[in-house]
């Protein structure tokens, strides 16, 4: 079996299957999350940071590491960040044990063959809600220490379930039927959504990705009353002036097992997910 494809095999089965529910109420399940993914990253060569904060009165963390670059001109970091908490009442296999262990891949290749600009990569907590869309999610944190500290953001992306295809005819669907018009009607791609200050940035991405994927990609660049553009962990960095977007398997527009209890390992299209982490960090290459 392929490594990348065996090693995202394995993060999601020990999230989702092994620890299972992670949501704000379980701190020993998120401390079993945080402790595997800080092992596996030292595993793959990595440093790693806690970033500590608290919520209601409970302490939380990110899990940090960071990759330097081989050109030093390139002052300016890439993100690359994806939630380990899942919601109330699901296991989280696709949202989003798939996009730590898209990020724990990543990071491990880069680590193997860096990139020219420097990568942070961080593991967020509290994405889902009751911390959603407020200033104690995770990212929100993360963005901020990065705003305070002066440190200079190429772009940020967030890694937001990356495991669910489906190739049948209407399995695919968008927040207005005019969306019909311009995108596939089939979930067999993966999609780049952000909005249109970030639009250079995820074309630049986008165009490299295509050049070398086999999963292919579309994107939107649109407002945040358009429901799902800012769904995820990128919408914190908008607020500090960072371009940023989401890849995304586009969720319950796909996925009929969104914020669901069969959100499990076995729905999830390992072959598709492993294709993209591959070509991503190919496409990363050239960015």
């Amino acid at each position: 079996m392929d490594e990348i494809k065996q090693n995202i095999i394995g993060t999601v089965d020990v999230l989702a299957r092994k620890i299972g529910q992670r949501c704000y109420k379980d701190l020993g399940k998120l401390a079993q999350t945080a402790d595997y993914i800080e092992h596996r990253l030292k595993f793959s060569g990595c440093d790693t940071e806690r970033q500590s904060f608290t919520y209601r009165g409970n302490t939380y963390c990110n899990i940090l590491t960071e990759v330097e670059g081989t050109d030093p001109a390139r002052e300016d970091i890439l993100v690359i960040g994806a939630h380990y908490d899942s919601v109330d009442g699901t296991p989280g296999a696709d949202d989003n044990a798939s996009g730590v262990a898209g990020l724990l891949e990543l990071a491990r290749l880069t680590r193997r063959t860096p990139l020219l600009r420097t990568v942070r990569f961080a593991a967020f907590c509290l994405e889902e809600p009751p911390a959603y869309m407020t200033r104690h999610m995770g990212s929100y944190i993360h963005a901020k220490s990065l705003h305070d500290q002066g440190i200079r953001v190429h772009g940020m992306i967030s890694l937001e379930m990356l495991g669910y295809y489906c190739d049948q005819r209407g399995c695919q669907y968008y927040p207005s039927s005019l969306f019909k018009l311009a995108y596939p009607n089939r979930g067999h791609f993966i999609a780049f959504v952000g909005n249109f200050s970030s639009r250079r940035f995820s074309n630049r991405v986008k165009a490299a990705y295509a050049a070398v994927s086999t999963v292919p990609a579309e994107s939107l660049n649109g407002f945040s009353v358009i429901p799902g553009v800012d769904f995820s962990d990128h919408r914190n960095y908008w607020k500090f002036g960072y371009p940023a977007f989401m890849i995304t398997d586009t969720a319950f527009y796909r996925n009929p097992n969104y914020h669901d209890s069969g959100d499990t390992p076995d729905t999830l299209d390992y072959d598709r997910l492993a294709a993209l982490i591959k070509d991503l960090h190919k496409a990363l290459a050239a960015i």
